[in-house]
């Protein structure tokens, strides 16, 4: 039997779907240097936008929303201290960011999903919001996105990650309560303040990190190795 599930193994993308489109505008969008660049294609029998965010042994994982509506770019910006996304036809407005969408006529087979990986993110449970906080910067001082989503009755949040290029893949995460009302972490590596939950990235002398909700529960974490 193991013989045979290895045998059906592929390094297919998985598709991830996250929570609404404004999820997956703030993640192409916000706090990035340069907007990612967003791919329109049929997945499922339905138009949908996606990214690749990493690769788990070989095997893209990409996120993904339904598309609302056509148009060339996905817009991202703040009014009066929320964000808001649009899907329009030019970058006019200056103040906004601008994520290019390219519309994909077919999709060839490499890029077609497949879910046959037996290979998992191995959970890693941090003390608090200040560790988690610190793992995700330093890397060209452009932090790694938290993803967030619900197992059983709580709330894990956190960042994947793979130490070595070719090792293990890690979840890092803390364990809430309660989902977060806000999708940024506010911290400082220069006051010692606590980490805070915020709606926007604006107040100067903070370093943020953005939240991104999925639909529903990873499927890619191995939950039996959760720690107690």
């Amino acid at each position: 039997m193991d013989k045979l599930e290895t045998s059906s193994v592929d390094k297919l993308p998985r598709y991830i779907q996250v929570h609404s489109t404004l999820e997956f505008t703030r993640l192409v969008c916000a706090l990035e240097r340069a907007p990612r660049v967003s791919f329109s294609h049929n997945h499922d029998g339905r138009k949908i936008l996606s990214v690749q965010m990493d690769v788990l042994k070989e095997k893209p994982i990409v996120y993904y929303t339904p598309l609302e509506r056509n148009g060339d770019y996905l817009c991202y910006g703040l009014k009066s201290g929320k964000e808001e996304s649009d899907i329009v036809d030019s970058t006019s407005d200056s103040s906004k960011l601008y994520s290019p969408i390219i519309r994909i006529k077919s999709l060839p087979k490499t890029l077609q999903p497949g879910n046959g990986t037996l290979d998992r993110y191995q959970p890693i449970e941090l003390e608090d919001l200040s560790s988690l906080a610190k793992l995700t910067w330093g890397f060209d001082e452009v932090p790694f996105p938290l993803f967030l989503f619900p197992h059983n009755d709580k709330w894990l949040l956190g960042v994947f990650m793979n130490f070595n290029d070719e090792g293990t893949s890690y979840f890092c995460h803390v364990v809430l309560n309660s989902e977060p009302e806000n999708p940024f972490i506010k911290f400082s590596t220069t006051n010692g303040v606590e980490p805070t939950f915020v709606q926007n990235p604006s107040e100067h002398g903070y370093s943020y990190i953005k939240i991104i909700k999925l639909k529903d529960t990873h499927p890619l974490v191995d939950y039996g190795h959760l720690q107690n």
